[in-house]
């Protein structure tokens, strides 16, 4: 309650950041290419990593180089003491392997002019939905069905970037953790006539940790007892998807967003799940790349691989083209 009238201050000077771009006195740029833009209205999780993943996946199928433009999360990661941005961006690097540029830092216009002098033609604004800085051409903003709004207030007092109202300027919105939720819906269409979308997590594989290599059997996961933990921004949901996706889960531990894990953490964690009676840890992919370098675990680590579904994915590309065609008419997605 103490927080909620910084929430209302908050909500003013974003509404009032949002109109100034909109007039033009805060200017905006505009980069050479094609710019999507995936985004959301809360902090924490919402699925936008696999909606950049599942974006880039499809650009460079269709015989695209896409370059991928994100502020990142400084620290350091399990691939090398001098990365600047770890987790995410080490994971779609190594998901995309090659197929994808990227521009890591505050600076999105400035490594996206570098990136365009190196070929990129087209861009995906990670977490940009707030990132008015740069213009682009398809606005893609991501709600978790479970959680749209961030319990309903703005920053501090809530989870909410900005107010509901920023719905406005989506030209997609993608209901996530979902396949139908006609009450958010008509939340949503008070404030845009976009059209929408629903997408979940589905399972691909489960890998060991650390080779990322070895996959583990359908057959043996179902014997296995497994001790879940992770430092995502929406750790109920990894938990949650564990369960429907068939695992026994017999303990569970959330760590902060990024979070980096000593050797220490690993193995009080690994003292708690055999003292639960697992078999093995289960972790986000995510999580690998902030495990100590050199993992000794006594229990075996396994992490989920997965993919973004999308309920029609053709008709989304449709309203991806659509809306690149309202900035960019000569345009061929």
């Amino acid at each position: 309650m103490l927080l909620w009238p910084l929430g209302l201050l908050y909500g003013a000077v974003m509404r009032l950041r949002t109109a100034l771009y909109r007039c033009g006195l805060l200017r905006s740029r505009r980069l050479q290419g094609t710019v999507i833009s995936v985004g959301n209205l809360t902090v924490g999780g919402t699925g936008k990593t696999p909606m950049v993943l599942w974006i880039a996946e499809r650009l460079a199928t269709e015989g695209h180089r896409p370059a991928i433009l994100t502020r990142g999360y400084r620290g350091l990661g399990q691939r090398g003491a001098a990365q600047t941005s770890a987790d995410e961006v080490a994971l779609l690097r190594q998901r995309l392997n090659g197929r994808a540029q990227f521009g890591v830092g505050k600076d999105r216009y400035k490594n996206g002019v570098a990136l365009s002098k190196n070929g990129a033609e087209w861009f995906i604004l990670d977490d940009g939905f707030q990132h008015l800085e740069l213009q682009r051409d398809a606005d893609i903003i991501l709600l978790d069905a479970t959680d749209p709004f961030g319990g309903g207030a703005i920053l501090p007092a809530g989870r909410l970037r900005e107010p509901r109202s920023g719905l406005a300027r989506a030209d997609i919105v993608i209901i996530t953790r979902a396949s139908h939720a006609p009450a958010l819906e008509t939340v949503v269409h008070r404030f845009t006539s976009a059209p929408v979308f629903y997408a979940q997590a589905r399972l691909d594989t489960v890998l060991r940790v650390p080779s990322m290599i070895e996959v583990l059997p359908e057959s043996e996961r179902r014997q296995c007892k497994f001790f879940a933990f992770c430092g995502i921004g929406n750790p109920g949901a990894f938990f949650d998807d564990l369960k429907n996706w068939g695992f026994s889960v017999v303990g569970e531990r959330s760590f902060a967003d990024h979070h980096r894990y000593s050797s220490a953490e690993i193995r009080d964690l690994e003292s708690t799940a055999t003292a639960s009676g697992a078999h093995a840890l289960i972790c986000t992919e995510k999580d690998v790349f902030n495990l100590p370098l050199s993992l000794a675990a006594a229990l075996p680590v396994y992490a989920c691989r997965i993919r973004m579904a999308l309920n029609n994915e053709d008709a989304f590309w449709t309203a991806v083209r659509a809306a690149v065609s309202r900035t960019q008419p000569v345009t061929q997605v």
